[in-house]
Parts: structure tokens; C-alpha cells; sequence
């Protein structure tokens, strides 16, 4: 097989464990006396909500809402779809509907939530006083920052209405099962679309402290409703709370396991949780895959490294791409003329930052095809434009959307 055929394949095989419609089955729970809600939010919210809908054995009812051009067709769950990574007025409406869903709920009851990664973002509620245009560029801030996922998401869930558990306290007294798919480093669930149904211990505070960190300018609203005991998320140790359940039916983990065993030689997983700069994540990996290259250690070749997790870009220029092609960009000027080393870095949900690629690949001859097509590499990763960078030599990795997400998936091939 060739290189990128292989890892084009183990791709597809995380992809694949990280579905819906073979995983959600065995987390469903008991039907209760009274009402089945299903709501939902994040880039794959519909797709389990299809996945429900096929494995669910009686009436339901329900809202998810996803990404533009995400959506899929359910015959008694309504599907909203609303714009991800800024959200917009149609995430602001579907936020609104998710609350109506669950509200004057009873105890014989049952919601079941759907979430995952991308929740944050196509759940726009903000308290009062605060406008969605003050939302919106409190995102924009955060998706500059390069503040790791987990920091992001303490912000977002005190400047919400739904977020931090609010969502599940207002279905209360009513059971709240939540079933996740995890695009969090570690898989805290709490900060899976900043947890509207899992409340966590973080604080207004550490709100304010991830301001203070990255520096963030954020609208003066923003900064009032933070010193405010209004922004305070509830406990997790509140009785509303008591009856819930959490179950985590893929993630990285799982997605990397699943590659690592359909693997055709000697398959590695570093880690299921990488954070950091993209380009500097990049550079490590390609550091570990020259010294096997070169002196057959810590592994000996041939031998295939996966990794996942969530790494992060902090905008310095106005480039096109995402985190994945910047980490690709930095490999290939890292292994530049080195044979014999091969990497495919990609979103599992199909699309890698502000373009229509899921990622790319990279190889010892990437950056000379850059060169050759008339661009600096050095300079495109210098203005966070990998993805032009990438379209140049060809590199592009193009899947659509996938229909779930579990993070990064990243695979080097040293032959």
C-alpha cells in the first residue's frame, strides 16, 4: 500500500469508531413513565440524533441544533442548523428552543442530551445586558487567543444563560442523561461545548483569570457581568443535579485505539490529549519521527505514530487555515528533504479551521512543492496561511463533513 493510502485508512478507521450508530446503542437508558425529550448541540448533534431515533423504542420528541451543512434528516427530532466557530441570530433562536424543549418538565420525565464538540458556539444565550454582537466578539477573542479548548470553554460558560449546567437545571426535576461525544483533551465533560447540562467546579474567577492570561479585550458588558455574582455557574453538588447521568460514547481515545488495532505494522500511540501551538506540537512530532528515521529510536522503523488531542493557533497574521494544516506546514519545513517520513493530520469532523478541508498531508518533499509553485513556506506559516500553502503542493485532505468529532487525528508513517 502506499504511504498516504495507509493513512488515509487508519483515518477513516478512528472516524469510523467515532460514529454515532455503532457506539450510542449501549448508553441509551430505560424509557421512563412520562416523556422523552431529546435536545442536542455541536457538529455532530444530528447524527445522534438519527442515531436515537433509530435505536429508541417508543415516542420522542426533541431539538439539536448543528453546523450549516451538518444537518440530517429525523423524523420526530427537529434539527436547527446555525453558524460555528462565531455563532449567529439562528444559534441565539436554537438556544431559546432548547430551553422551551425542557421547561415545566416532572419527575417521570426524561431528557436526553446530545452533545458535542461545537456546542459552545451554536449556543449563543447570553445574560442580560449583554448582546449577541458582545458574544460574538468575546469568540473572536477566544479563537485569536490560542487559549487551549478547556480555558475557552471556563469563559464561555459564565457568560451564558445555558451553559455550565444551566441548561440541565432548568429540566429539573425531570432526569438528564447526557450522551457525549468528547473533543476535550482528557475528556473533562464539563467543558464538552462548555457543559450545558454538566456543571464543573470553575468560577467566575477563573473566568476572569483567563481574560488576565491571554490578554483578551472583550466588550465592557462582558467585564461588568464577570464581577457580578450573576455569572456564577451552579454546583455540581446542587440536588438538582443528584439524578443525572454522564457517559462519554467516543472520544480521541477510543478513535485512536480503533486505528492503532487495524494498523498493517508496528502502530504507537503518543498521546490522546496534545495541546499547544500547532506549530510547535509539529515540531515535536517531527523530531521523534527524524530520530527513528535516522537511528531506529525510541522506535524502530518501519513503525506508524498516532496522536490526538486538540492543539491551538494564535493568530499573528490573515491567513486561511486551520490548526491541523498549520501543523502540517511546520512538519514539512521541519522534515524538508528528508525521505521516508509521511504525516496526515486532519479534523475528525471533516472540516480544519476556516476552509473546507478536513487537513492535509506532509512529507519530505511538501515544502519544495510549495517553492516550486511560487510561495515561501516560511512566510505563508509566518502569516497562519497553511492552507494556501497546502492547496499549492497539493496536499489538501478533503472528506466533508463526517457526522462526528472527536478532535485532532493525526498519523505519521516512517517507512
Amino acid at each position: 500500500m502506499e504511504p498516504r493510502e495507509i493513512l488515509t485508512g487508519l483515518f477513516e478507521k478512528a472516524v469510523a469508531a467515532a460514529l454515532p450508530d455503532n457506539s450510542i446503542a449501549a448508553f441509551l437508558p430505560a424509557k421512563p413513565k412520562g416523556r422523552t425529550v431529546v435536545i442536542g448541540a455541536g457538529k455532530g448533534a444530528a447524527q445522534l440524533a438519527q442515531a436515537v431515533e433509530k435505536h429508541w423504542q417508543g415516542p420522542l420528541e426533541g431539538v439539536v441544533v448543528t453546523r450549516y451543512g451538518y444537518g440530517a434528516v429525523c423524523k420526530n427530532i427537529e434539527v436547527i442548523e446555525a453558524a460555528h466557530p462565531v455563532p449567529d441570530k439562528a444559534g441565539l433562536e436554537a438556544g431559546k428552543r432548547l430551553q422551551k424543549a425542557v421547561q415545566s418538565l416532572s419527575k417521570d420525565d426524561l431528557v436526553i442530551a446530545l452533545v458535542c464538540g461545537g456546542g459552545s458556539a451554536l449556543l449563543p444565550c447570553p445574560p442580560g445586558g449583554i448582546s449577541l454582537t458582545d458574544e460574538i466578539a468575546m469568540n473572536e477573542a477566544l479563537l485569536a487567543s490560542g487559549a487551549p479548548i478547556s480555558k475557552m470553554n471556563t469563559l464561555r460558560k459564565h457568560v451564558s444563560n445555558i451553559k455550565g449546567g444551566r441548561l440541565a437545571a432548568l429540566a429539573a426535576p425531570a432526569k438528564v442523561v447526557t450522551l457525549m461525544v468528547s473533543d476535550i483533551p482528557g475528556d473533562i465533560a464539563a467543558f464538552v461545548a462548555s457543559g450545558p447540562t454538566v456543571p464543573d467546579q470553575s468560577t467566575r474567577k477563573d473566568a476572569l483569570d483567563v481574560i488576565r492570561q491571554y490578554r483578551l479585550s472583550l466588550p465592557k458588558s462582558i467585564l461588568s457581568h464577570l464581577v457580578s455574582p450573576k455569572a456564577d455557574a451552579p454546583s455540581p453538588d446542587d440536588i438538582v443535579f443528584a439524578n443525572n447521568e454522564v457517559h462519554v460514547i467516543a472520544s480521541a481515545a477510543i478513535s485512536l485505539q480503533a486505528a492503532q488495532k487495524s494498523a498493517p505494522l508496528t502502530c504507537v500511540i503518543l498521546s490522546d490529549s496534545i495541546e499547544g501551538e500547532a506549530r510547535e506540537s509539529a515540531k515535536m512530532h517531527a523530531a521523534i519521527a527524524r530520530e527513528i528515521s535516522r537511528n531506529n529510536q525510541p522506535f524502530e522503523k518501519p513503525v506508524l505514530l498516532l496522536s490526538g488531542g486538540e492543539t491551538t493557533v494564535t493568530l499573528e497574521g490573515n491567513g486561511k487555515g486551520g490548526r491541523n494544516s498549520e501543523f502540517l506546514l511546520s512538519f514539512a519545513l521541519e522534515i524538508d528533504g528528508i525521505s521516508g517520513i509521511h504525516c496526515l493530520a486532519a479534523d475528525t469532523d471533516g472540516i480544519d479551521g476556516s476552509e473546507d478541508n478536513a487537513g492535509g498531508f506532509a512529507d519530505g518533499n511538501t515544502a519544495q512543492k510549495i517553492r516550486s509553485a511560487g510561495f515561501d513556506p516560511v512566510s505563508l506559516l509566518g502569516n497562519n496561511d497553511a492552507w494556501r500553502a497546502l492547496h499549492a503542493a497539493g496536499d489538501l485532505f478533503m472528506t466533508g463533513p463526517t457526522g462526528t468529532n472527536v478532535n485532532d487525528f493525526r498519523a505519521i508513517f516512517i517507512e
